[in-house]
């Protein structure tokens, strides 16, 4: 007779993140059942000029692993001085820290 100890999860592993990563400073607003908003980003170019981006549409927002790394992955639209881009918003939950890679 087979028994189980605590509850299997079922994980699926989607590799490792590609392109350039960044450190960000986000506010985030978290609804009632879990879900994350992202509201405002900081983010330092390489001059070392700080921008703020206010004007975030969040397009998806999918749980994935990374190397074992539980993440919430936000696929955004973000305007930022008249110019709109397609990034991703990485939120790691053991780390509570945000990065951002342009898609």
């Amino acid at each position: 007779m087979g028994f189980q100890l605590g509850d299997m999860i079922e994980t699926r592993e989607h590799g490792v993140l590609h392109g350039i990563q960044r450190e960000i400073a986000c506010e985030c607003w978290f609804t009632s059942n879990g879900r994350s908003i992202p509201q405002i980003i900081k983010v330092m170019d390489e001059e070392g000029r700080l921008y703020t981006i206010r004007d975030i549409e969040l397009l998806t927002a999918e749980t994935k692993t990374y190397s074992g790394i539980q993440t919430v992955e936000h696929l955004c639209r973000i305007r930022i001085y008249g110019n709109e881009s397609i990034v991703k918003l990485i939120y790691t939950k053991e780390s509570c820290r945000w990065t951002i890679i342009e898609v």
